[in-house]
């Protein structure tokens, strides 16, 4: 049987991120990173107007709206605020008020949505380490969508806000931004595919879990016996070239320990990779695990046609 990874590549340079896709990930990361930060500097503007009723520092305490963008402004984050009590919100606010805005004089309003949004920065930087490996699934899923709408097969995906799986539809616009799986039909079977999720015979969440059976065996948080997994993957969507190495050294290991605890029960899935930013030794590395048959097929996330093939690769098995 022919190898499927040499119907989109030829040699590992082929699997190079290209400078111009390097350069268009790192826009579309801006262009998603303003995006997200739009209901910040929304919030940044509401909190000005209304902050503006106080004359001096301490008159903010009496605005009753706005006590928790006080403590945010603080450095006290949406996830730190369940661990403060209420005598430690007051605490907070007033060593913000003593230390900062009473200092900044007429312009301690300016101060305090400056410091707010210095602490929503950092929120938004947390989420935009993720962004990445998001972005990468949504391609990824769309890719898999278009297959198997042009290929007619029966689809249902599993909506990550109602956690129902529902029928796929042709006017599903954005569906692949709240999926977190996909399910459809294969002959007579079914075939089921599932976003990071733990795979408790390697001990570890997978990136994509390919299974063949239908939704009603993943009930719960935790996946069915090892028989029923067809394929399994790792996906790095992180588009920087200085990081490259290390996402590849963390797919490495996954993908290595994968395939090791399969085969202790001796099964043997399909093991794939799928990365962003792929440099020359990263690349060299991929192609002789694809060669030796570590993994049996990779792509580049960064090409299309690359996509589109491992795409069909997955709907067809």
């Amino acid at each position: 049987m022919k190898r499927p990874y040499l119907k989109h590549l030829k040699t590992s340079a082929d699997l190079l991120t290209q400078y111009e896709a390097t350069r268009a990930g790192f826009v579309r990361l801006a262009l998603e990173r303003n995006r997200r930060a739009n209901p910040f500097i929304a919030q940044a503007r509401a909190l000005k107007t209304a902050a503006s009723a106080a004359k001096a520092p301490a008159d903010l305490l009496n605005i009753k709206n706005i006590q928790k963008s006080l403590l945010t402004a603080a450095g006290i984050s949406d996830k730190a605020f369940k661990y403060f009590k209420e005598i430690d919100h007051h605490e907070a606010i007033e060593g913000l008020i003593e230390h900062y805005l009473e200092p900044a004089g007429e312009n301690f309003i300016e101060e305090l949505v400056f410091r707010f949004l210095l602490t929503r920065g950092d929120n938004l930087g947390g989420s935009m380490r993720n962004v990445g490996g998001f972005m990468a699934q949504t391609k990824l899923t769309r890719s898999i969508i278009a297959y198997l709408q042009l290929s007619r097969s029966s689809c249902r995906w599993l909506d990550s806000k109602t956690k129902l799986w529902v029928s796929l539809t042709n006017q599903d616009t954005d569906i692949e931004l709240r999926l977190k799986g996909l399910s459809w039909g294969q002959g007579k079977s079914t075939r089921t595919l599932i976003y990071n999720r733990n795979v408790p015979l390697v001990d570890q969440n997978i990136d994509l879990c390919l299974l063949n059976c239908g939704p009603d065996k993943l009930l719960g948080k935790s996946l069915p016996e090892a028989s029923l997994f067809l394929a399994l993957g790792e996906l790095k969507g992180g588009i920087d070239p200085a990081g490259a190495d290390e996402h590849w050294k963390t797919a490495r290991t996954a993908l290595n320990r994968i395939s090791t605890a399969f085969e202790s029960k001796n099964y043997h899935p399909h093991i794939f990779f799928i990365g962003a930013a792929i440099v020359e030794k990263m690349s060299d590395q991929i192609w002789s695990m694809l060669q030796n048959k570590t993994i049996e097929n990779a792509a580049n996330l960064t090409d299309e046609n690359q996509i589109a093939s491992i795409a069909a690769w997955l709907c067809e098995l």
